[in-house]
């Protein structure tokens, strides 16, 4: 039987991968998205495939319905580094509120499983719990509500925790998609010193790993909900990074090291804790 997915964040970078990893796997997959949601840049392949379903004009508990999922994939976010206190509605709106939305609108519908992000920026000076910055704070507040729904309404969960990612086609102001863009311009960026540590995984595997994560709940390995990380288990000097960035490409980088100070909370070696989804493993080495 075709196992039917329902996604939040689709448009996004991982998103779009994850959806991709779905329907190669052959899952139907139907995705929630907004109005303002940008769904003219997914590839042809994923429009004309996924049943879109708009949160602006019709209920969340509607949807679920409608889509009957077998497994929910949660990545819709909003990121943000440093927070405006304009931003402070949406961040929340978007981390926290909506979340909850979905949550209970699977409650209501009897649908139990579950597969999210949750952001390694929660666990800064390598803390089991201490957000970096409001952005994790608002990921570590919806993981209370996960508890929640754990608890009381029996909720089946696989939590995977992110740490940096790449790939291609990336639409996001992160570092590796826009030096090179910078470099065909002939502009130069002002980073840090360079000294801090990263960890950085490919789209398509972070991918993998929810899909990975999806079937196991869909095979009622329950036994495997928890918390788990997609990580390249090692870490590099972000000076260390673009120099194999640079090899790779072929090609100098436009950075300037050191015109500007490490910013506020600055994450010098990323969290080590956690442990790796069983069956996983990353395709993708050339940088880490």
């Amino acid at each position: 039987m075709e196992r039917r997915a329902l996604l939040t964040g689709v448009t996004g970078f991982l998103g779009g991968y994850t959806a991709r990893a779905l329907m190669e796997d052959g899952w139907q997959v139907a995705a929630v998205v907004r109005t303002s949601s940008q769904v003219d840049v997914l590839p042809a392949v994923l429009r004309e495939n996924i049943q879109f379903y708009n949160a602006d004009r019709m209920e969340l508990p509607k949807i679920v319905r409608e889509a009957a999922p077998d497994v929910v994939f949660h990545l819709a976010t909003y990121y943000t580094t440093i927070h405006s206190y304009e931003e402070i509605d949406r961040l929340i709106g978007s981390n926290v509120t909506f979340g909850a939305k979905l949550l209970d609108a699977m409650s209501t519908n009897a649908v139990t499983r579950l597969v999210y992000a949750r952001s390694s920026w929660q666990h800064y000076r390598d803390d089991s719990y201490e957000p970096a910055n409001l952005y994790a704070a608002s990921k570590e507040a919806f993981d209370a509500i996960v508890k929640f729904y754990t608890a009381a309404r029996g909720l089946q969960t696989i939590r995977l925790t992110l740490f940096d990612t790449y790939g291609e086609d990336d639409r996001r102001n992160k570092l590796l998609a826009i030096l090179p863009q910078l470099a065909a311009e002939g502009r130069r960026l002002a980073l840090s010193p360079g000294e801090q540590q990263v960890d950085f995984v490919h789209a398509e595997d972070v991918a993998r790993a929810f899909l990975l994560a999806g079937n196991y709940l869909a095979d009622g390995h329950y036994e495997l909900c928890g918390d788990y990380i997609v990580s390249s288990g090692t870490a590099v000097t972000l000076r260390e990074l673009i120099r194999r960035y640079e090899a790779l490409r072929g090609e100098r980088m436009p950075v300037d090291w050191g015109a500007r100070p490490y910013r506020e909370r600055e994450i010098m070696f990323p969290w080590r804790g956690g442990r790796i989804l069983p069956g996983w493993e990353r395709k993708h080495k050339e940088l880490m």
